[in-house]
């Protein structure tokens, strides 16, 4: 089979199909959560913590200097720290919209019930009967 024969067959796949529609619907579903996180969420949370940003704080290891050549050197753990809670609020968000999601689908309807011990042990029974007819 050529090269473009297994591409083919490769991409004509179940399984790179539904990939392909999940990261494209995820890569959507991400902005619609970013947005919920940037533009409703955190304006609150920025109220109730008095407007602080912590983006700012940083540790600086070595200050600018007039020299271009000497910039600051600093460990900006404030970005680090809002990255975090970003991450935190979408994590929460997320588990919101997929435990509404598990409500809102119709539940499986239940197998079949277990038959009992007894009739488990005659089916083996039966099994093993056959089993030794066969080889007879």
């Amino acid at each position: 089979m050529s090269l473009i024969g297994e591409f083919k067959t490769f991409v004509a796949r179940g399984n790179v199909l539904d990939l392909a529609v999940g990261v494209v619907i995820g890569a959507a579903f991400g902005k619609i959560v970013t947005s919920l996180v940037d533009q409703i969420i955190m304006p609150p949370i920025g109220l109730a913590i008095g407007g602080i940003d912590f983006s700012n704080l940083k540790w600086v290891l070595r200050p600018a200097t007039d020299s271009p050549k000497a910039a600051e050197v600093a460990i900006q753990y404030g970005s680090f720290l809002n990255t975090m809670i970003q991450f935190a609020i979408i994590a929460f968000a997320i588990f919101l919209v997929v435990k509404l999601v598990n409500r809102a689908m119709p539940k499986a309807p239940p197998g079949p019930p277990e038959p009992p011990a007894q009739e488990k042990l005659l089916v083996e029974i039966r099994d093993l009967l056959k089993q030794q007819n066969a080889q007879k």
